[in-house]
């Protein structure tokens, strides 16, 4: 059975270069907004969601972490939550909205594969 694994972020670049490191592990798509992400989920519900906590404009990936918890149909999905705020705060914030994962940019692409295979076993 293939894996799917949606990556949110608003940075083009940086949404390639985690779908090109993950695409190992299953389907990798993905979205530019939390918007896009639940147009996207409406229609089929990822294994695992790779979530930028700041998404720019609307809503913050925490929000959306948040919201999805809640959502029927939507719990078994793991998040990992990304973001360059590492501090306790900003961890204890992440697991709070319901994350599985909390990872700090910059990240090696090794750790963010561990992290995602953990999730997804």
């Amino acid at each position: 059975m293939t894996r799917s694994i949606l990556v949110v972020d608003d940075q083009p670049d940086l949404r390639l270069l985690i779908r090109l490191t993950l695409r190992a592990l299953g389907e990798v798509s993905q979205a530019a907004s939390a918007e896009a992400a639940l147009a996207r989920l409406a229609e089929s519900v990822s294994d695992l969601l790779i979530l930028d906590v700041w998404l720019g404009e609307g809503i913050s990936g925490l929000e959306l972490c948040r919201q999805l918890k809640d959502t029927p149909g939507m719990q078994g999905m793991k998040i990992m939550l990304l973001s360059a705020c590492g501090q306790q705060s900003d961890l204890a914030a992440g697991l709070a909205a319901g994350a599985d994962h909390y990872m700090v940019k910059p990240f090696s692409p090794e750790a963010l594969v561990e992290a995602a295979a953990a999730l997804l076993r």
